[in-house]
Formats: C-alpha cells, sequence, structure tokens
C-alpha cells in the first residue's frame, strides 16, 4: 500500500472530533412477570416532554439533542471508516503453523502443541469463507527471533508451505509479529502471514455489531498502524536516499503521519469516554432501582449465553456455537427463587495469549465487572485445556484490579456436565450444570441468591399490613413479596418480602406504625 492511500485513509478517519450517540443496556423482562418500566433503562438525551429523562428541558430540548446525537452519528462513521490495515472480506486458504517451543520460559506447563494448533485451527474456521488446508507443527527454540525457526526447520517450513495446493496465507500462531518479520515471511512464502493478533483483530470486526465494540476495535489497531507505517518509511528511505520534508509543512512524511495517528487515537478514547460517562448515568439509574447485577464470565465458547438463556427464559437470546460471538455487554433480567428481580451481564470471552493491545482495548467494557454485585465464571469442563483456560480467566479478572470481595464470593459453574458421565466437580463450591438441557440450573439460583443476599444487604422479613391501607401495593411496586398469609378476621395480612436497604428505610417512614418481624 503506497503513502499517498495510507495518508488519505488516516486524514480521513481524523478529519473531525469523534463523539459517540446515545448507549444501553438492553433489559427485557420476563413476560411472566413483566419489571415495572423503571427497570427500561434509557440512555441519557432520550428524555420525554417536561424536561423528563436527562434529556433538554421539554420537547425543544430533545429536538436539539436528537440532532447533535445525528451530528455525533455522521462523526463515529467518518472515524470507523475503511481501515487500511484490515484483513478483508475476501475467502482465505490457510496454513496454520504452529511454533513448538520444547522448553524455556515460553513454553507452557499446562497445554501441549496439538491443544494450542487444535485452538488456532477453531479461530480460523469461526471466520467465513475461511479454510483450513493444513496444520503444521515445527519445533523451536527461540520463537522471538527474525524468522521464528532455526534455518533448517524454516527451510522445510518453507518446502511445505508452497507444496500446497491454492493456499493464500499462513497462520503463525504466535502473539505478534514485527513489521519486518512479517514482510521477510511473506517474501519467502510468496503469501500473506497473519498472528495471532491479526486473525483475532479480525474476528472481533467480523463479529462486532454496535459502535463502542467498533471504536474499541479502531483503538486495537492503532498499533498495527504505526508498525506498518515505520515499515514504509523505511522502504521510502531506501528509495529516496533518506526522510523527505512534506512542502511547506516543516515536517517529514514520518512525523506527519504519527501526528495523524495520535490524532486519531485521541479521538477515539475521547468518543470512548463519552460512552464510559453516559453508561455511568445509566448504572446509576439501575442501582437507584436496586436491581442486584451478577456478571457472567469465561473462556470463549464456554456456554455464558446459553447460561444466561436458560436462567432468564429470554427467547430472543441466540447462542453461536464459535469462538468471540459476543463483544458487546448485553443485560438481560431474570428471577431468582424468592422471585427477586436480578439483571446478568453477558460479557466478552477470554483466550490464552489474548493480545495486551485487545484486552486494552477491551478494558472499558469489562470495567462494569467491577460494579457487578456477582460474578459467576462459568467453565467448558469438557474442554481438554479446561485448566489452563481457568487460569486464563483469573489473570485477567486480577487484572482488572477488581474489589476483593467480588473475586471471594465468585460462583464457579462447570458447564456441559451432560457430556460426561456422572460427573462430579473436584473443586470445592463448584457447581456442575447443563445449561443447553437445564441440569443444576435450581441448585445454581439458590446459591446465586444467597450470595446475592449478602452481597447486597437486602433482608428477608414479615411484615403485618392493612388490607385496607397502601402498604401491600406499596410492597410489590418497591420489594420482592414472597407470600402474603390474609387473616380475613381482622383484615390484615402477613406479607414475606425481600427488601433493600432504601426501600426499607422508605417502608419504616412511610407507615411507622406497621408491625415488622425479623426472621
Amino acid at each position: 500500500m503506497g503513502p499517498g492511500r495510507l495518508c488519505r485513509s488516516l486524514l480521513l478517519c481524523c478529519r473531525r472530533a469523534a463523539a459517540l450517540g446515545a448507549a444501553g443496556y438492553r433489559v427485557r423482562a420476563l413476560p411472566a412477570r413483566p419489571l415495572s418500566a423503571s427497570v427500561r433503562l434509557r440512555a441519557p438525551g432520550r428524555g420525554g416532554g417536561g424536561g423528563s429523562g436527562y434529556g433538554g428541558a421539554g420537547v425543544g430540548g430533545d429536538e436539539e439533542d436528537e440532532d447533535e446525537e445525528e451530528d455525533e452519528d455522521e462523526d463515529v462513521e467518518e472515524l470507523l471508516g475503511p481501515s487500511p490495515v484490515a484483513v478483508g472480506p475476501g475467502a482465505q486458504r490457510v496454513a496454520v503453523v504452529h511454533p513448538d517451543v520444547k522448553w524455556g520460559p515460553k513454553k507452557s506447563p499446562l497445554t501441549t502443541a496439538e491443544l494450542q494448533i487444535a485452538e488456532a485451527v477453531a479461530l480460523v474456521e469461526t471466520l467465513h469463507n475461511w479454510t483450513v488446508l493444513d496444520k503444521i507443527i515445527i519445533p523451536t527454540k527461540n520463537p522471538d527471533k527474525k524468522f521464528i525457526f532455526g534455518k533448517g526447520n524454516f527451510q522445510v517450513l518453507t518446502e511445505k508451505i508452497k507444496k500446497l495446493p491454492h493456499v493464500t496465507a499462513v497462520f503463525l500462531n504466535v502473539e505478534r509479529i514485527s513489521s519486518l518479520t512479517k514482510k521477510e515471511l511473506e517474501d519467502a512464502w510468496g503469501v500473506k502471514v497473519f498472528d495471532r493478533y491479526t486473525v483475532v483483530l479480525h474476528i472481533f470486526r467480523c463479529n462486532a455489531q454496535t459502535k463502542e465494540a467498533k471504536l474499541q476495535i479502531a483503538l486495537a489497531e492503532i498499533p498495527l498502524l504505526r508498525s506498518n507505517l515505520k515499515n514504509e518509511v523505511s522502504r521510502l528511505d531506501q528509495q529516496r536516499g533518506g526522510s523527505r520534508y512534506i512542502m511547506g509543512s516543516g515536517e517529514t512524511f514520518m512525523e506527519t503521519q504519527n501526528r495523524i495517528l495520535k490524532e486519531k487515537e485521541l479521538k477515539i478514547r475521547n468518543a470512548l469516554e463519552k460512552l464510559k460517562r453516559k453508561r455511568s448515568l445509566l448504572r446509576t439509574q439501575r442501582r437507584k432501582r436496586e436491581f442486584p447485577t451478577i456478571s457472567v464470565m469465561g473462556y470463549t465458547n464456554c456456554g455464558k449465553t446459553t447460561l444466561i438463556k436458560a436462567l432468564t427464559g429470554e427467547a430472543g437470546l441466540q447462542p453461536r456455537d464459535q469462538l468471540f460471538a459476543t463483544l458487546d455487554i448485553t443485560a438481560h433480567a431474570g428471577y431468582l427463587p424468592s422471585h427477586m428481580a436480578v439483571i446478568y451481564v453477558d460479557t466478552i470471552g477470554f483466550l490464552t495469549d489474548l493480545p495486551h493491545n485487545l484486552v486494552e482495548s477491551f478494558s472499558a467494557t469489562l470495567e462494569e465487572v467491577a460494579y457487578s454485585d456477582l460474578i459467576v465464571h462459568v467453565r467448558d469442563i469438557t474442554h481438554p485445556e479446561t485448566v489452563l483456560q481457568k487460569a486464563t480467566v483469573l489473570s485477567v479478572l486480577k487484572n482488572l484490579n477488581l474489589p476483593s470481595h467480588l473475586l471471594d464470593s465468585m460462583v464457579e459453574v462447570h458447564n456441559k456436565v451432560d457430556l460426561i458421565e456422572r460427573y462430579k466437580p473436584t473443586e470445592e463450591n463448584a457447581l456442575a450444570i447443563s445449561a443447553l438441557h437445564g441440569l443444576g440450573l435450581e441448585e445454581l439460583k439458590e446459591e446465586i441468591e444467597k450470595k446475592i443476599l449478602t452481597a447486597t444487604g437486602k433482608k428477608i422479613l414479615t411484615v403485618n399490613v392493612n388490607l385496607e391501607g397502601p402498604q401491600l401495593s406499596w410492597l410489590y411496586k418497591e420489594a420482592t413479596v414472597q407470600e402474603v398469609e390474609v387473616m380475613p378476621e381482622d383484615g390484615t395480612a402477613k406479607v414475606k418480602v425481600i427488601i433493600g436497604n432504601s426501600a426499607f428505610g422508605k417502608y419504616k417512614n412511610l407507615f411507622p406504625n406497621s408491625k415488622i418481624f425479623m426472621p
């Protein structure tokens, strides 16, 4: 790609400051008992007439907000224009190559070369129109050197690749390769060369649905753009005999392109920060309603979405059997055995050796986990690398600097036990389930409820109410009514409820003469 195309593409992306339209949770109530309108969280700036919501006062303010959001949408679309580092939508016939480190710090003790290349193959097969022609394991002492492999093994690998019919690309199963190494390998093999960073980023790009996900992907592309820029400038220097200044600017080509990249990165980060602030307003609104939040996390393709569908009964959820099917945080309403309404949050899956820049780009999304009341860690217990996958998830969670009580109270779930005869967890307190077939879900709901009551400080109590007064309807609206025992002789009822601290304080102020019985 010539310097003109790169420059035009970056200038197009960076012409105006980026902003992001309103964003929020998708929260759906169960049809059996719809949640109140307060659960349907609205994004700021979308309020109705009369100054409601977070928008401007009256209808005029809302129209101005909508016009402003349309302009912001246009800005973001321009910022998310065609990427010069995108792999492209075409078909690929791929040779998957795994460097097998025999010893040293780069060798993982929890896996094998066969399992690692199997995951690499699964990444390729996730992509539409990508086909694996061959999978090749080649030993190496030091995967960080220029050609990855020793001279002899590199020659053997080159001969294998060139014998493959109609091969169009090589997927080298390492986290990142430099632009110089990439160019040297492509020259030697005559095909495109992708590393894990490029392949995973392409999967993300194909699965991204919201502007937030697309912005995070654009942010993760910045290191690739910088790497490509260095390689291109080096090539131009060789052709021209040194850097050239752009006419009248006082800047070299390298300085200009670096400045454009910095401006683009700043605009993307500003757009994500706006989205973060809006999400914070939504979170505050949800907190006021006292809906407990449960983050469902795990390795990619472990069954998180299937579990949430089983727990909530939400028919609209369509789990997909592929890696990184979920990139955006979505929220789904469900009920615990006591009829307490909760929100289950579906999150992005994790991957071993997920490139650092990708984790950093999606950190704003993962920050939502810190505001949960409980984490449910889902494991695919049938996977041969389930121990390594657990270690990967726990490592990422620890790096998020989550509150210690969240990590200590985490519920570990062993999913897909229907595929293992008479399975029993060896880890203490782990629960065995099959999200697909509904096995063990009642026990899981009971455990979640117990942990939620502890985490939120909600109380289970019985109150004596006058049936002619407003107490009962107030409790149905502001608390979770578990059972009502009517005493017709005196027109009262004993009502067992789960109630939060704030609502309990309001109840005592509104109905000071009501009798309250603690368990």
